[in-house]
């Protein structure tokens, strides 16, 4: 039986109204489960970056990005398991002033927990911390005897460990029309196909 992995998709796509809600069809159609969803705009103007968190067989993830590149303003997809990639999650917790002031050292926590107090008021406290998931599921262990009111947990962000000149390519994706020509895109992760755009 084939094992399923994490794996994190890179779609990278033209600024489009829309693209979003057809993208997440293909998954709901397909039965699959979003981990964590995550769009923000590239480092060039009128790209945008997509970052999608699932857990699937290579195979299944594989034909998933070349289905998500047929759609018109999508650039490039690539998939990268999570030693390919650098990747972090932002936490907040919210939680009682006068319980975690009272019971805990609060200087200890944060350091232990790497955490920062972003907003201290007389009704409750507001602590960020940054990590992978389990990380960020410690603090939020930690906080729940102690008077935790709300917690909230941002989806991935993810850069490709091997993408330099990765700001050049998507230059290119921008002048160039689609070839058949068959590359090996190594330094990118593993693409959706191997046509070079």
């Amino acid at each position: 039986m084939i094992s399923k992995e994490e794996y994190t998709i890179t779609v990278f796509t033209e600024d489009q109204v829309g693209l979003l809600n057809r993208i997440a069809i293909m998954f709901s159609r397909r039965k699959i489960n979003i981990e964590s969803l995550n769009t923000s705009p590239t480092e060039i103007e009128g790209i945008h970056r997509f970052t999608i968190v699932i857990n699937l067989t290579e195979e299944v993830v594989k034909n998933l990005c070349r289905q998500i590149e047929k759609q018109v303003e999508v650039l490039k997809a690539y998939y990268n398991t999570n030693d390919e990639i650098v990747w972090q999650e932002m936490a907040l917790y919210k939680v009682s002033t006068d319980e975690i002031a009272e019971k805990v050292k609060v200087e200890r926590l944060l350091r232990q927990y790497g955490a920062k107090a972003v907003v201290i008021r007389k009704d409750y406290t507001v602590f960020e911390t940054t990590g992978h998931r389990e990380e960020t599921q410690k603090l939020l262990k930690f906080l729940e005897p102690y008077g935790l009111i709300e917690f909230v947990r941002s989806a991935r962000v993810a850069i490709i460990k091997s993408s330099s000149g990765f700001h050049e390519k998507l230059k290119e994706f921008e002048r160039a029309a689609p070839s058949t020509k068959v590359i090996n895109n190594e330094y990118l992760g593993k693409p959706g196909d191997v046509s070079e755009l």
